[in-house]
């Protein structure tokens, strides 16, 4: 197997900006795989800092990445992902973009979209998400809101000095939408028991990620008072944390770019429901090619936050989309995306 890779720029509609920070332009890398006899498949690296890694990071581990799986048969997924893992323990981006850029072979070898190949439905996907990031004031934030009328479910991101405020104008400005709130790590057990009142009162449905990842027993503290579902989102990166988050959360958010690949995401679906965990996945801000990646496995999910793409203003692909909040999958074989 031969991997190469292309950086990506891609520009945010608006700055994007969440409890610790933000961006207008993202550097994703696209990894083509294409085997012995010209075959090929594409995935996407959206690399986070948060969790260590860039576009340059990306870069530097495909020759490790690419001498992990040479030889191997293409057919064989698992062992080629756990090849991947053995290969380098974290860099989960990278990693992630070359498992999709596999089963994107695979598809495409078969004729079928990567969903058939795991007997999934995509008209049974959850509605997804539309994210509102943190504005800088209230002009800003009402005229975001209004730019998303389309969409039936708003994930709020908090973790700002005025999380009361915003929550209260989006509510007035959709006062019928499904509304969800993640802050990021953003909060202290204190704030976050003082808020979750006043978003029940306003009908938010749950609460994302309120503590720092590592602060398990403050997350326990919190979900034990808390009357709303808290979802652990940084606290939750491969399936093996999932059985120490049983108790302690509701629910995981599974991400490609946290967890290393379309094997172990689905992997977390399963520990999920074993733990009778609700599941959700979301994204970084990445491209269709990343985005539908993700979707794929979509039917498997309670809650989808999809809109990584739909946030981009020069996004090359043409894939999945969420208009209306309705995930609708492109048809061709593979991941199915084309360029635009």
């Amino acid at each position: 197997m031969k991997l190469t890779h292309e950086i990506v720029a891609l520009r945010t509609k608006n700055p994007f900006v969440i409890a610790r920070g933000g961006d207008s332009e993202y550097r994703v890398v696209r990894i083509t795989v294409t085997d012995r006899d010209g075959a090929w498949g594409w995935g996407e690296a959206a690399p986070s800092k948060f969790y260590g890694e860039t576009a340059d990071t990306v870069v530097q581990v495909l020759p490790l990445l690419a001498a992990a799986i040479e030889g191997m048969d293409g057919w064989s997924l698992e062992a080629m992902e756990h090849a991947l893992a053995r290969a380098i323990r974290f860099n989960g981006a990278a990693r992630a973009g070359v498992s999709a850029a596999l089963h994107d072979l695979a598809g495409k070898r078969l004729g079928v979209p990567v969903y058939r190949l795991w007997g999934l439905d995509p008209a049974a996907s959850p509605a997804s998400s539309f994210t509102i990031g943190i504005a800088p004031d209230e002009e800003t934030l009402r005229a975001r809101v209004a730019l998303a009328a389309q969409y039936p479910v708003l994930k709020l991101k908090l973790g700002s000095s005025w999380d009361e405020r915003i929550v209260r104008v989006v509510r007035e400005l959709a006062p019928a939408k499904v509304l969800r709130v993640d802050a990021n790590a953003g909060w202290t057990p204190k704030s976050a028991l003082r808020i979750i009142p006043l978003l029940q009162e306003l009908g938010v449905e749950f609460v994302e990620q309120p503590l720092p990842p590592g602060d398990l027993e403050g997350l326990r503290f919190v979900r034990e008072r808390s009357a709303l579902p808290i979802i652990a989102d940084e606290s939750c990166i491969v399936s093996g944390d999932i059985p120490k988050l049983a108790g302690v959360v509701d629910g995981i958010n599974i991400k490609l770019a946290k967890c290393g690949g379309l094997r172990e995401a689905l992997r977390m679906v399963a520990t999920a429901r074993a733990h009778d965990m609700l599941v959700m996945a979301g994204c970084m801000i990445e491209s269709s090619l990343g985005i539908t990646a993700a979707a794929h496995f979509a039917p498997l999910l309670d809650c989808a936050d999809y809109d990584g793409a739909a946030l981009v203003a020069n996004d090359p692909y043409l894939g999945a989309t969420i208009e209306g909040g309705r995930i609708e999958m492109p048809s061709g074989a593979g991941l199915g995306v084309t360029l635009r």
